[in-house]
């Protein structure tokens, strides 16, 4: 087997469109069996799946029809010519993928997971320099994409607002963008103006990511959210087709579920919950994207209406940064995502998901702290897998995914079992 077996197996599942309990039953096998098979090498609990199981799972694939789907899409080009904006090896929008494109990314994102989890160690990307410029505050956007960049063995030159750049001093977008090219090998740009990382881009050829452009986008952000939604599921024997989606919160400033939504409208017959105070709610284009592929939608002003049923509850904090002080009126507590209100409405295998950072000073009405030792609160796992996509998103638009695989050497050092201490009951089961 020239991938992992977790990486394998996960493939399978893929593109058989069946979850964990229906694939262990047409294979033969337990549920719990094949959990043991999906954990990371170095997980405590994991186990190698006999040889004749392998062999089994490889002849269904080989002879399911949906396969033959795949390989006709692998003979369309490599998956960056496929997601290209305006001819470029960039990624600007959400807009640019289809599920299938989504999907090979994410296949590629999985077998980042072992460098993610610091089992293993590529340098595909060694001698390539990233260029991240944020002209706005963020730390887990910012950091998350160096780190990703780092680990393929990449190096990064960072800058941080307006301050510190020479678009202080009237200096163009094109001008910026042009000069840093001849600087780096590829760019990641955060700007608090929507459409202007699109101007960016044009005035290079180098690969640029978008990491959020005022209240526009921001597709790394929901390419990891929708992997996470697709592990969690994974793990609960879910399947995205046909599932209620709660997004809560700033739904009109609130870039990240502008991108969700639509990445989301791939799948089939998705219902959507859209909770949010008055003045706030999701611009009516969006809606308009996601209505024309078929998908309920409803819209509500209380969390006690919306969150029934949910499968998947996606908070957000308000965006104070982009507008008056007076339109804060309508946020109050009663938007606040909190234990006694997933309790009352929700289910035991809900997923409590949130973009980060959330306010968690008194009165902010963020999602409440009070989920943080309950496993239904999945946002440091969605943080943690903005590494593998963005691992992902980096080796596709430089063209180096086929080489991971073989490059992969053990680590030197000895990392911790589990990051967080209430990580231990879910590690590697995604």
């Amino acid at each position: 087997m020239t991938v992992s077996q977790q990486v394998f197996l996960r493939d399978a599942m893929r593109r058989l469109n069946l979850t964990r309990d229906v694939f262990a039953g047409r294979i033969g096998v337990k549920r719990r069996a094949l959990d043991t098979w999906l954990l990371p090498e170095g997980s405590q609990e994991y186990r190698s799946m006999p040889e004749v199981v392998g062999r089994f799972v490889t002849e269904i694939v080989e002879n399911d029809a949906l396969l033959q789907k795949y390989a006709q899409r692998a003979q369309s080009g490599p998956l960056r010519n496929r997601i290209a904006a305006e001819g470029k090896h960039q990624l600007l929008s959400v807009d640019q993928f289809t599920r299938e494109s989504v999907e090979d990314l994410f296949r590629v994102a999985d077998q980042m997971q072992p460098i993610a989890r610091r089992q293993k160690v590529s340098r595909v990307l060694e001698g390539a320099v990233l260029g991240n410029l944020f002209f706005e505050a963020s730390t887990r956007t910012r950091v998350s994409f160096g780190s990703a960049f780092c680990r393929l063995g990449g190096s990064v030159c960072d800058t941080t607002g307006f301050t510190f750049s020479s678009m202080a001093k009237g200096e163009s977008i094109y001008d910026t963008s042009r000069v840093m090219s001849g600087y780096v090998d590829a760019m990641v740009i955060r700007h608090p103006e929507k459409g202007s990382v699109a101007e960016f881009a044009r005035a290079t050829n180098i690969p640029v990511v978008n990491g959020g452009d005022g209240p526009g986008e921001h597709p790394s952000q929901a390419l990891l959210d929708l992997y996470t939604i697709l592990t969690e599921f994974s793990r609960l024997g879910k399947l995205l087709d046909g599932a209620h989606i709660a997004l809560v919160g700033d739904l009109k400033y609130g870039r990240t579920v502008h991108s969700l939504i639509k990445l989301l409208s791939l799948y089939r017959g998705l219902k959507f919950t859209l909770i949010s105070p008055h003045g706030l709610e999701m611009p009516p284009y969006i809606l308009d994207q996601a209505s024309t592929r078929g998908h309920v939608i409803e819209q509500t002003h209380s969390l006690q209406e919306g969150l029934p049923g949910a499968d998947v509850i996606y908070a957000t904090r308000v965006q104070k940064e982009r507008f008056s002080a007076e339109e804060l009126e309508g946020y109050s507590p009663d938007f606040q995502v909190n234990k006694a209100i997933v309790d009352a409405c929700c289910g035991p295998d809900v997923i409590v998901m949130h973009p980060l950072p959330r306010d968690s000073r008194e009165g902010a009405n963020d999602l409440s702290v009070d989920l943080n030792h309950d496993p239904r609160l999945a946002i440091f796992r969605q943080t943690d897998n903005g590494i593998p996509v963005r691992m992902a998103i980096f080796a596709v638009l430089l063209g180096v995914e086929g080489l991971v695989q073989h490059s992969l050497r053990d680590v030197t050092w000895s990392p911790p079992s589990h990051v967080g201490p209430d990580d231990s009951v879910f590690h590697g089961l995604d």
